[in-house]
């Protein structure tokens, strides 16, 4: 039995607009918000409205009703909560609306400076701010508290705060769809103080959530059955080129050296994908160029060719396929610069058909005189042999995109109805960071899988690699549907409906834990996505180098990582087990990224090429049977850090605080000059 709706009887503000004994937050006669009397916003227009967490309905979910101990704390709370609202006179799909003037009170955000990913801000004043904002932390020195800003979901809008002129701050609120209108909304932002800044942010999304209704907190979930263990990722060691017999020798160069990956993922390069100028049901040869994977279509739901071809037992013959890492590399650059020069001359206009045809890399060959079609194994045989080969190993993940691969299922390749949407931009991101993966996207749109066959989509997916051995899955590209939604009934309606698909499969397949979500950071997953999803990525991708940052190319973002992961951590751990992504143990900044790994709370788990590691930093983060002291919280910024700039103030360090079962633990890391 559901509980029931949160429902004042007596406390919303007075008739005068003047500030309740029993309720922190108000709206005064002279238009200013103040919180226990002390001014938050001035020049608040006429048509913004502020509204006691009391006094608002709030959503009752008979699937996953918030516990009992946790509704308790809320109602107890509740006083130190308020909604943000408004009304205009004439419904729009997006509006933006001032809710006031931010002046001289020091700032931290989260805000989003790709589609994919946030990071924090500091400031003071509400031109300070950056676009596309999801959070503010405010400090309030007078009554020596913080008050946190949460811009929410509100029916099919979704909200997002941007910076204005002369210090406003401007609450951006949208469908995404211009057939999605409306005009007022009551609660499109929550208001929350706390005296710990701590206890600020699980106490602001625990109302949310009892609010909304839509999302689990992470302490309601059951974590992956990785995040005590050490692994071994295959994107930067491969990126697309990955290939059984890399892949086997890559796990196999751990377990030599007594050092064994309890779990592997499978990145990017395993699905038969292709482009819409290629065979619909042949796997593409041309996947060099830069971002070219993201023209690319799903047309199966199995794995591509070269993993098809693996025979059961192949790789434990005495005479297995052997592995050459510099080879490969040396074969892949030759691809890729084969692919830079068709291109060269596509764009000067000239013939290109005298350069040799794209190809890929396998080692795997099949005969094709008495070569018999069912002596093929594929990734299930592959995956039994290394399960034989390689005790220990006990998750095997694979990589796929939200909507199936990076440009969505191709139309008429599948039984399911999928139709290339037009991917559109909305104004707010257009004025975030330039991404090749967006430009890409809006390029090529999006293979749409109807919404209604969004479940049918994820069962058909991920109980086919259930039942070849596959216990996980990582979902990237989440948030290419918010390009998509024009005619889904706008960006809220289409995520629900895709996060409903995901939810049951996850539950269904995957044991209920078995995701790590990446590419996620924007509001509307965290709060329509996490019922289920219980960790995700809170960094960006570990760049090993950076050919446009400095000259060195690998040091220029190494400390944004660590910004990127701990900040977010603060408001993304409430919903999901923070995941700070791999490393390689080889790299120049190997060290740097394994104390802030050993402390963070996660998995531990590296992208090292074949043969290249660092055996004596990685045994100082993982056990001899491949598992880790983990700490038992989320690293997160010390209190002393939290409105400070650890990457440009030139003074600060980055800390960050964790504890394990003795004690507390500290981390320092010099990130200055770090980021774009």
């Amino acid at each position: 039995m559901s509980p029931p709706n949160l429902v004042s009887n007596s406390l919303p503000i007075n008739s005068n607009n003047e500030p309740i004994s029993n309720y922190r937050f108000s709206l005064s006669q002279d238009r200013k918000i103040y919180v226990d009397r002390i001014t938050l916003l001035s020049d608040v227009p006429d048509n913004v409205t502020i509204t006691s967490f009391s006094s608002i309905l709030h959503s009752s979910d008979d699937d996953s009703p918030p516990p009992p101990h946790l509704l308790n704390s809320v109602q107890t709370n509740s006083k130190n909560g308020a909604f943000l609202g408004f009304s205009v006179d004439e419904p729009h799909d997006r509006l933006l609306n001032l809710i006031g003037k931010l002046i001289d009170r020091k700032f931290m955000s989260i805000f989003r400076f790709k589609t994919w990913w946030s990071t924090m801000w500091i400031g003071s004043n509400g031109s300070d701010l950056q676009m596309e904002t999801q959070l503010i932390l405010l400090e309030v020195p007078e009554s020596n508290s913080y008050v946190l800003i949460v811009p929410l979901i509100e029916g099919c809008f979704r909200s997002a705060i941007h910076p204005g002129l002369d210090g406003d701050v401007i609450l951006c609120v949208e469908s995404g769809s211009t057939k999605v209108k409306a005009n007022s909304f009551s609660s499109c932002a929550y208001f929350h103080v706390g005296e710990n800044q701590f206890d600020l942010f699980r106490d602001a999304f625990a109302a949310i959530r009892v609010h909304l209704g839509t999302f689990r907190l992470l302490e309601e979930k059951t974590l992956p059955r990785i995040i005590d263990k050490f692994g071994w990722c295959t994107w930067d060691a491969f990126y697309l080129t990955v290939e059984p017999v890399g892949l086997w020798h890559g796990v196999k160069s751990f377990f030599e050296n007594g050092l064994p990956p309890r779990f592997l993922i499978i990145d990017d390069g395993w699905q038969s994908i292709n482009m819409d100028h290629e065979n619909p049901f042949e796997d593409s040869k041309d996947l060099t160029g830069l971002g070219s994977q993201m023209l690319c279509r799903l047309h199966r739901f199995k794995e591509n060719d070269k993993f098809a071809k693996y025979r059961p037992g192949t790789m434990l013959r005495p005479d297995a396929p052997n592995f050459n890492q510099e080879k490969h590399d040396r074969i892949f650059k030759e691809m890729v610069d084969l692919a830079m020069k068709k291109k060269a001359l596509k764009e000067a206009g000239e013939n290109s058909t005298d350069l040799p045809e794209a190809s890929i890399i396998e080692y795997l060959k099949e005969e094709e005189e008495g070569f018999l079609e069912r002596e093929r194994g594929g990734l299930k045989a592959l995956i039994d042999d290394m399960k034989e080969k390689f005790r220990g190993l006990d998750d095997i993940y694979v990589w796929h995109a939200l909507c199936g691969a990076w440009g969505g299922a191709r139309p008429e390749t599948t039984n399911l109805d999928a139709k290339v949407a037009k991917a559109m931009v909305s104004p707010g991101l257009e004025k975030t960071m330039y991404d090749l993966a967006v430009v890409m996207v809006v390029k090529g749109g999006i293979g749409l899988v109807n919404p209604n066959q969004a479940a049918e989509l994820y069962e058909a997916m991920h109980s086919y690699l259930a039942n070849i051995g596959i216990t996980g899955v990582k979902v990237d590209v989440i948030h290419t549907l918010e390009y998509v939604c024009e005619d889904y009934g706008g960006r809220v309606q289409l995520a629900k409906e895709y996060y409903k698909g995901l939810t049951q499969s996850l539950k269904k397949i995957f044991e209920g834990s078995g995701l790590i979500a990446s590419m996620e950071q924007c509001n509307d997953f965290f709060f329509l996505a996490t019922k289920q999803i219980s960790m995700g990525r809170v960094g960006d991708d570990f760049w090993f180098e950076d050919p446009n940052g400095d000259p060195m190319g690998v040091y220029w973002l190494q400390g944004v990582h660590m910004i990127h992961c701990s900040y977010n951590s603060l408001w993304q751990g409430q919903f999901i087990q923070p995941d700070w992504d791999m490393f390689q143990s080889d790299h120049l900044c190997a060290e740097f990224h394994a104390g802030s790994r050993s402390i963070c709370g996660g998995p531990i788990y590296v992208s090292d090429k074949v043969g290249r590691h660092n055996f004596d930093l990685l045994r100082k983060l993982v056990l001899p049977d491949g598992t880790i002291l983990r700490c038992q919280h989320y690293a997160l910024p010390t209190r002393d850090c939290l409105f400070e700039n650890p990457l440009f103030d030139r003074k600060t360090m980055l800390k960050i605080w964790n504890l394990n079962k003795f004690v507390g633990v500290v981390g320092a890391f010099n990130c200055q000059g770090a980021g774009w």
